[in-house]
Formats: C-alpha cells, sequence, structure tokens
C-alpha cells in the first residue's frame, strides 16, 4: 500500500503544480492504482476541487476534465451522442461500477498503462491532453513520453467522428488481452491497438473504408505485439485482424457489440 506524510486538498492548478515538482510529491487522482504500488511519498495532492470533474462540449470537441471519473464517461449522454457509444463500449468491461465510479481519467491518461482501453479509444479519436505548464500535446505524442511533473487537467476531442472498441478478456472485468479501437470522419478511417501488451498505438489512418477492408490482414501481420502472462504474441496476432476488423464495422454500421 502506498503511504504518505500528508494530504493536501488543492486550491489551485498552480498551488498543485508547485507541490507536483518535488519527487517527494504525487497526484493522487481517483488512487485505484496509486494506492497498490507501495510508494512511499511526501505528499499527496488532490485536485478534487478543482472543477475538473465536468463533461463540456463546444461546437467543434468535447472537452473532459481530468478528474471525470470512468462511470461519468460509461454513462454521458453526450459523448454516447457524439461518438456512437463508443465510450461506455470501452470503459464499461473495467472491473466493476465502484471502481469505475473512483477511476479518473487523468489517471488513464497519465498513467500511460499497456492495458487501457479509454486510451485506446482516445487514441483513436484523435485526442489532445492538455497540461497546466506545457499546454496541448497530441495524445499520440503524450502516450510515447516519459513521465514528467506536469498535470493532466483535460482531454479534448474533435466531433464529427464515430467510433468503436472492441476487446478480448480472459474472464469479464479482467484486464484485456487485445483492445482494437476504430474511427472514421472526415481524413478517414483510424484503426488503434491497445493491450498489446505495450503502450497503445496507431495501427492505420487516412483509409477509406474499402481499403481497410483489405487491408486488415496487413495491418495486423505489422503489429509489435509481444507475450504476458494473459496471452502470448502468436494468439495476440491470430485475434488482431478479427477484433480490428469487428471495430472497424462497429464504426462503419453504428452498431454496439
Amino acid at each position: 500500500m502506498a503511504s504518505f506524510q500528508q494530504y493536501v486538498m488543492a486550491r489551485s492548478l498552480e498551488e498543485a503544480y508547485e507541490l507536483n515538482q518535488k519527487k517527494s510529491s504525487v497526484i493522487v487522482a481517483g488512487n485505484m492504482w496509486l494506492r497498490l504500488c507501495g510508494a512511499r511519498k511526501q505528499t499527496a495532492i488532490d485536485l478534487s476541487a478543482l472543477g475538473l470533474d465536468r463533461i463540456e462540449e463546444t461546437d467543434t470537441e468535447l472537452v473532459l476534465g481530468a478528474m471525470t471519473t470512468l462511470r461519468q464517461l460509461e454513462q454521458s449522454a453526450a459523448l454516447d451522442s457524439a461518438f456512437g457509444g463508443a465510450f461506455a463500449q470501452a470503459v464499461s468491461p473495467i472491473v466493476g461500477t465502484q471502481f469505475r465510479n473512483t477511476a479518473t481519467l487523468g489517471g488513464s491518461v497519465y498513467g500511460r498503462f499497456g492495458f487501457s482501453d479509454v486510451s485506446t479509444l482516445l487514441l483513436a479519436l484523435g485526442a489532445t491532453v492538455t497540461l497546466h505548464h506545457r499546454g496541448d500535446v497530441p495524445l499520440a505524442q503524450f502516450q510515447q513520453e516519459p513521465w514528467d511533473r506536469d498535470i493532466v487537467t483535460h482531454i479534448r476531442i474533435p466531433k464529427g467522428q464515430r467510433a468503436a472498441v472492441r476487446s478480448v478478456r480472459l474472464t469479464a472485468t479482467d484486464f484485456p488481452v487485445l483492445v482494437c479501437a476504430a474511427s472514421a470522419g472526415a481524413d478517414g478511417l483510424r484503426l488503434c491497438v491497445g493491450a498489446r501488451p505495450m503502450r497503445a498505438m496507431v495501427a492505420a489512418e487516412g483509409l477509406a473504408p474499402g481499403e481497410a477492408e483489405q487491408a486488415i490482414e496487413r495491418i495486423a501481420e505489422g503489429l509489435p505485439l509481444g507475450t504476458n502472462l494473459r496471452a502470448s504474441e502468436v494468439y495476440r496476432r491470430k485475434i488482431a485482424p478479427v477484433l480490428l476488423g469487428r471495430a472497424m464495422q462497429g464504426c462503419l454500421t453504428g452498431e454496439g457489440e
């Protein structure tokens, strides 16, 4: 279990940022994975009082606060309408309702977890990460960067897209063996793969629907995949084209699971 000497409810993002510059400090977010890591830190920083738990919509994008819970993503009518139920598809298999009521979007994104269904979908949607100090950074870039002391405040997702997510799990609520997400917008289809078991990646983008159907096998063959306790590289390579194809069809037709 993680342990802290003091717990600070930040009164502003600037205060949280300054506190977080010390290596002995940590942002607690939803505290679902942090509490299991066994870290001993001087200061735990809570962002709960900063209004970062909102889903806001503009004419061009959806803006998701970092403290938005996975359950909020699952139940949001705005996200459901904008992206065809893809967020509910992505988060509903994650552990259980009690977990999703507490786990946060910012914790998932900042953690760059290889098993993250949410990050795989966000990558497919071309999301941007807003950081307090650095400003906006494309998620595709952020995913590959090392951890630093900046604070994720929002995730921005451009509208005008449809999306779908498909995954395989050994048992319900378990970590995924493989996650595939697809989005379709003005720039064509984008296909992404997570739980490889490495961090989520863009497998292909800018594809026309007909072109994508013909290229699924080739795209899957070129994926960097690995082996862990849940599945071998060989097994992941077998199911990758199937999941990519199902995600693409779900995206294009608007069909659920």
